[in-house]
């Protein structure tokens, strides 16, 4: 199987799995247990896909708090260095300057790659004045910003899911700032694939879809010139597991080879700036 970087993923604490707002999702048939999970099972499932590195992310929410905090991420990173790199989340509820020193830290001393922030946690736009400082930060630290883009699984507002106003905002007022929109946008996918076209530092990647249900428009997209190097492989794990990620469900796509080497692993590598454990990459 071809080697891959998946782009969105969690390693769960309990906390973050027994949290009602994921009881809507249960239904699918994912995130239906609430004991922790070990970060060897954790392992197993990407070895499955030969998924090399998943960046895992950080959880906070108005109503819960911090589900999975920088630090705990930091644990299982430590854990595994070369399986997990880090994304930082930040407390809305927390002052800027305390929020910019702590990702700070997590970038410069830990290593994390990317900042997560999901308006849909806070019912607050990407575009809250409480962001934008922040948002400089991560232009000085060269680190993307990753949202969720598209309609949400939890029973919360699909608002500031919009690609367009929320992401062209941001894009016109940091356009030195890579972002990396997460969960493919739809219903709005014509506005996500014109935003990419229209700014050179916005992305899109795959995470909470299984590839039997990527939109038509993605995949051609997938297969322009300009598209190939801008749509990163995701799982959302545990939501999605990776033994339903294997090269073998991709194969209805009908991608370039040239195009699955980018989407699997180069452009979250070259994104992300990951060094390669894979020496033929």
């Amino acid at each position: 199987m071809r080697p891959k970087i998946d782009a969105w993923g969690q390693h769960p604490t309990l906390k973050f799995i027994s949290d009602p707002v994921f009881d809507s999702l249960k239904r699918w048939g994912s995130m239906d247990s609430n004991e922790e999970i070990p970060v060897d099972t954790t392992v197993a499932c990407l070895d499955s896909a030969n998924v090399e590195t998943m960046l895992i992310s950080a959880w906070c929410s108005a109503h819960s708090g911090w589900m999975i905090r920088n630090e705990d991420v930091a644990t299982v990173v430590r854990t595994a260095p070369t399986r997990f790199r880090g994304v930082a989340s930040f407390d809305m509820r927390a002052t800027v300057n305390d929020s910019i020193r702590e990702i700070r830290h997590y970038v410069q001393k830990e290593g994390f790659v990317g900042v997560r922030y999901l308006s849909w946690l806070w019912d607050l736009p990407p575009t809250h004045r409480k962001c934008y400082p922040i948002y400089a930060e991560l232009v000085e630290l060269d680190v993307p910003l990753c949202l969720q883009v598209g309609h949400t699984g939890p029973l919360r507002t699909s608002e500031y899911g919009r690609p367009i106003p929320y992401v062209e905002q941001i894009a016109l007022d940091f356009p030195d700032l890579k972002i990396v929109c997460g969960h493919i946008g739809l219903p709005w996918i014509d506005d996500m694939i014109f935003l990419c076209r229209k700014f050179e530092n916005v992305y899109i990647d795959t995470s909470a879809y299984k590839p039997s249900i990527y939109p038509k428009e993605l995949i051609e997209f997938m297969k322009s010139k300009t598209g190939r190097k801008k749509v990163l492989f995701g799982s959302n794990y545990p939501m999605i597991l990776h033994p339903q990620l294997t090269d073998d469900s991709f194969n209805d796509l009908n991608l370039p080879e040239d195009t699955l080497d980018d989407f699997f692993y180069n452009n979250a590598s070259r994104i992300f700036k990951l060094k390669s454990n894979t020496s033929k990459l």
